[in-house]
């Protein structure tokens, strides 16, 4: 049928050029843009998808800048501490000095500039955060967590570097040096001490046929403020025993590992001392196995159980009782320059338990409390350098009776003065035992430049992956988001052609209708 009303054909033209149109417009949108989703109506689930992952290298970008700077902040702490090594090497130096008899200088001298090594040593351990001083000084003492992202949980999304705690303190006090001194004077080798020897060529162990073993029970105070036993061993495999020297060089092989010694002083007696805190809690003496005869407890180094420096103006006693309910016993220590508060409740069971909950307070000042017996029931508190205690707070068992490990002895706001060691027993036991001190800052300082240095790994580690993670997520990104441009090229060439040909077509259907005047001539 041929219509002058409608013109079938142009409306179709009309049509195909607008799709067209349409088409070419799109096309050039996503090759001037560079993306293949310009709207949500372009690809709504794609678009969903794309923004998540976005989202993620969003997280990401800024969790490697978190990481760089936590990684940033580890290398200044690491820093510090390496620096503070090198001032213990000084200060070791110092002490290795003053500790000969043969030194013919003055003592004072080396000591000013010891005590003005301990300062610097307080001074950095604050500017790298990790000092026991608190405040800004202790920022860093603590669980550090570093945000970085791209985990499945907010847990999994963060690295963990923990300095927290006494054993990551390492300023003097933290390294247990800050009441160590080497000028002249000390506390000798008098503490635990044995049945009377003659001289240290006396035979011991001698009155079994295979000989025999004496084992000294030892309750000492670890690095951290944990109470362990250790069971020290001298052995003879002869008859005829062995000499008290070689027993003595027996026991130190083990000792020196808790930094503590043993020796046989002027008197005759087997000693033991050390600025670990230490209780002897028992020495049993055994015939080997095999053969004939006994051992007798007087052929042995026996031993009463005493507690470490056995001083009775340098340790405080108390045998356990266990506080009661509703307010608990409270202890202030103090050192001269930190005071801790300990709170003594129902929760302990024991004086283990009493140690325990003292040196998880004290330990970082050089105070240690000890179980001085087997049967776990007495408790000595011992320290390097003097100390003060002051009652608080007794426990109230309800109907106002004073009840606790202490209560007996003490009453509220009495403060209980503990002079340190003697400045007169020794030239060189001070210089001695800051050695010891020193030796053991060293290695906890060690332990610290350990736990910074993993977390330095740590970081890295996970800035590796976190820039992995971005590139693999902003290639899933592109995917789904990026115009394929050589594609869009040739649709743009395929739009133009269309439209042209849209153009053309209706050009032709709109002159169509003119033919009808051809008609109408006739």
């Amino acid at each position: 049928m041929i219509s002058l009303q409608t013109n079938v054909a142009s409306l179709a033209a009309q049509e195909n050029l607008r799709v067209n149109t349409n088409f070419q417009k799109d096309t050039i949108e996503k090759l001037t843009s560079g993306y293949r989703i310009n709207r949500a109506g372009d690809d709504a689930a794609g678009l969903a998808a794309a923004n998540q992952l976005r989202s993620k290298v969003a997280e990401l970008n800024q969790g490697v800048l978190n990481a760089n700077d936590g990684a940033g902040q580890l290398q200044i702490m690491d820093g510090g501490l390496s620096n503070i090594g090198n001032i213990l090497d000084r200060l070791k130096t110092l002490a290795t000095e003053s500790a000969s008899d043969t030194f013919s200088g003055n003592r004072s001298t080396l000591n000013s500039e010891y005590q003005s090594l301990l300062q610097e040593v307080n001074r950095q351990a604050s500017n790298i955060g990790l000092s026991s001083q608190g405040g800004a000084g202790s920022q860093f003492n603590k669980n550090l967590s570093v945000y970085i992202g791209g985990g499945s949980t907010q847990t999994n999304a963060q690295v963990s570097v923990d300095l927290g705690g006494a054993k990551n303190l390492v300023d003097s006090s933290g390294l247990a040096i800050g009441s160590t001194s080497i000028d002249a004077g000390g506390t000798a080798l008098s503490n635990n001490s044995q049945n009377t020897l003659n001289n240290t060529t006396t035979m011991i162990l001698t009155t079994h046929t295979t000989g025999g073993k004496q084992t000294f029970d030892i309750n000492y105070i670890d690095g951290s403020g944990t109470q362990q036993v250790m069971h020290a061993s001298v052995t003879s495999t002869d008859a005829n025993g062995i000499s008290v020297s070689a027993a003595v060089n027996q026991l130190n092989s083990q000792l020196t590992s808790i930094n503590l010694t043993a020796a046989v002083d002027s008197s005759g007696q087997l000693v033991i001392g050390g600025t670990t805190g230490f209780a002897l809690v028992g020495a049993a003496v055994t015939a080997n196995a095999g053969g004939s005869g006994s051992i007798s407890a007087t052929s042995g180094l026996t031993s009463t159980t005493a507690t470490g420096y056995n001083k009775s103006d340098y340790n405080v006693q108390t045998t356990f009782a266990a506080p009661n309910s509703s307010q608990p016993e409270i202890i202030s220590f103090s050192n001269g320059q930190v005071t801790k508060f300990v709170t003594l409740d129902s929760t302990l069971t024991d004086g283990a338990d009493l140690a325990d909950a003292i040196n998880q307070q004290t330990a970082s000042m050089g105070i240690t409390a000890i179980v001085n017996n087997s049967g776990g029931t007495g408790v000595s508190i011992e320290s390097t350098g003097s100390f003060t205690m002051t009652m608080v707070q007794h426990d109230d068992d309800g109907s106002g009776n004073a009840a606790g490990p202490f209560t007996g002895s003490y009453a509220v706001g009495q403060q209980i003065d503990v002079t340190g060691p003697s400045t007169t027993a020794s030239t060189t036991g001070n210089a001695l035992s800051a050695l010891t001190a020193i030796n053991n800052a060293v290695a906890q300082l060690g332990q610290v430049q350990g736990r910074v240095g993993a977390g330095e790994n740590q970081l890295k580690y996970a800035i590796n992956l976190a820039q992995s993670q971005i590139t693999n997520f902003s290639s899933a990104d592109s995917q789904i988001r990026d115009a394929d441009v050589a594609a869009e090229a040739a649709n743009l060439t395929k739009a133009q052609v269309l439209q042209q040909a849209s153009i053309a077509a209706m050009a032709q259907a709109n002159s169509a209708p003119q033919q009808i005047l051809s008609l109408l001539r006739g």
